[in-house]
């Protein structure tokens, strides 16, 4: 460990390159321990070199497939033998450069860890392994009564939603990953196995280790089991879609909504490029106008009824209008099957493009001033642009459409997300709601956590004092 002058601020050190000895003699031992579950194929490296972010491929030199907590401990021990990093990877669906294997080493991909330990409808918990998707538990949960509610929009591992910190749609209501997990296991970088929080609703016991690992994406430890909250599926659920002639009504909507009380489950804004790529794409007919997507949870009709008439009057008053609810399970999913294929439609807009996604998140109260200035700074860009928003929690998303053989673009959208996120941390707001910090945003810690960003540096270098998990991601060296 080093300091600067002012001796305030721990330093982060670079590992070492990776030797070809030490890549060999960990390959030896990982085939000893875990068969053909331990790979150096170029084409499976390759899989493994990069989620869904912009950011360059970079290769493992080992990837292993483990089936149990313990088999990660022997992968972790081996790594540490031999000098090399250790990558975890879930599902491949980060956007910051999470999994990217940058010093090489080992990724540990937990997508084989895919069982369904125990569900509890009596405690509303579900105990997972890290390879569980939502999408799964989702599954095992039918004709329980019973859901998962975190939806990032994506197949995610539940272990990489935790480590990520992720949320998505129905957070504005139900809470992100830090909300929504009770207790985790996770392998430390020496290999000790620990077990973080219970099964019991609330604790005041010690520190609160898994909100901890929650968010610090694999650099603390390597998540390889969650258990997580369960909701009972709402008796009445309705959903609705309003137009509105500017994006600073339709925000001042959501604004009153969140004032008054109203227990909204989802509202998503779209601005008017997305609602015309979501037209294209799916042969729907939405007039090209900001529009907010809602969903209204209640315990019987005449409780989500209520909702939806305070919301409707208040989108009226702000330029709302063709407010539009649904109650049939059909309608309601082709509302929101439009919103989730945001991501596919907003590619569509131009074919053999390469999306760049980035978000921030700012007070709710100055959501509509961080989107303007967003909306205005964009409009320059010379390559499409969409607006995604979870705006009823003060995040929004840019969608950059670019061409892949043009690095300029590239150059261009990372000077207008620079330029985004930094008028939200001028408005009191992070530079990332969900996506997490990985190597894109790093550079934006300083300024956002100050001091506190050298007890960040404390703790790492305490848990992991060579830095071998997942070495120069999230906290800058």
């Amino acid at each position: 460990m080093t300091h600067n002058d002012r001796g305030d601020q721990t330093k982060i050190t670079t590992p070492a390159s990776v030797s070809s000895a030490g890549v060999s003699g960990a390959f030896r031992q990982l085939r000893t321990a875990l068969g053909d579950r331990a790979s150096n194929s170029q084409i499976i490296r390759e899989h493994h070199s990069h989620g869904e972010s912009y950011h360059k491929p970079a290769l493992p030199d080992i990837v292993c497939f483990p089936h149990t907590t313990e088999e990660v401990s022997v992968i972790i021990n081996v790594a540490a033998e031999q000098g090399l990093p250790v990558i975890p990877f879930g599902a491949g669906t980060s956007l910051e450069g999470h999994v990217n294997a940058i010093h090489g080493g080992v990724t540990v991909c937990l997508r084989e860890m895919n069982h369904i330990l125990q569900i509890s409808r009596e405690d509303l918990y579900g105990h997972v392994q890290a390879g569980v998707t939502q999408v799964q538990l989702n599954k095992t949960l039918e004709n329980t009564g019973l859901t998962f509610f975190m939806d990032p929009g994506a197949e995610c591992t539940i272990g990489g939603m935790a480590a990520t910190g992720a949320s998505g749609t129905t957070a504005v209501r139900y809470g992100t990953m830090r909300d929504n997990v009770l207790g985790l296991t996770i392998v430390l970088a020496d290999g000790r196995i620990i077990r973080s929080g219970t099964k019991a609703r609330k604790s005041c016991a010690g520190y609160d280790l898994t909100r901890l690992f929650i968010g610090s994406e694999g650099t603390l430890g390597v998540i390889t089991e969650a258990i997580v909250r369960l909701h009972p599926i709402p008796e009445a659920v309705s959903a609705a879609v309003c137009g509105f002639q500017t994006i600073r009504g339709a925000v001042e909507t959501v604004i009153a909504t969140m004032q008054m009380g109203v227990p909204i489950a989802r509202v998503e804004l779209l601005d008017e490029p997305q609602v015309d790529a979501i037209n294209r794409y799916a042969k729907t007919n939405y007039t090209v106008a900001p529009t907010l997507f809602f969903e209204f949870h209640g315990d019987n009709t005449r409780h989500v009824a209520e909702q939806v008439e305070i919301v409707q009057a208040l989108s009226e008053e702000h330029g709302g209008s063709q407010f539009v609810s649904a109650t049939l399970p059909e309608e309601r999913e082709k509302m929101w099957r439009a919103r989730h294929n945001a991501y596919y439609a907003a590619l569509a807009l131009r074919p053999g493009s390469r999306a760049m996604i980035t978000d921030v998140c700012v007070p709710i109260s100055q959501l509509a001033e961080c989107i303007a200035f967003a909306k205005d700074d964009h409009a320059k860009a010379p390559f499409p642009v969409t607006l995604v928003g979870h705006v009823g929690d003060g995040n929004f998303h840019m969608i950059y459409l670019l061409d892949p053989r043009n690095p300029a673009e590239l150059q261009t959208a990372r000077v207008l997300s620079e330029s985004m996120v930094n008028r939200a941390l001028s408005l009191g707001g992070t530079c990332s709601g969900e996506h997490g910090i990985g190597l894109g945003k790093m550079r934006y810690l300083q300024t956002e956590h100050g001091d506190s960003l050298a007890v960040m540096r404390t703790i790492k270098q305490s848990l992991d004092p060579d830095n071998r998990l997942n070495p120069g991601k999230l906290i800058p060296s």
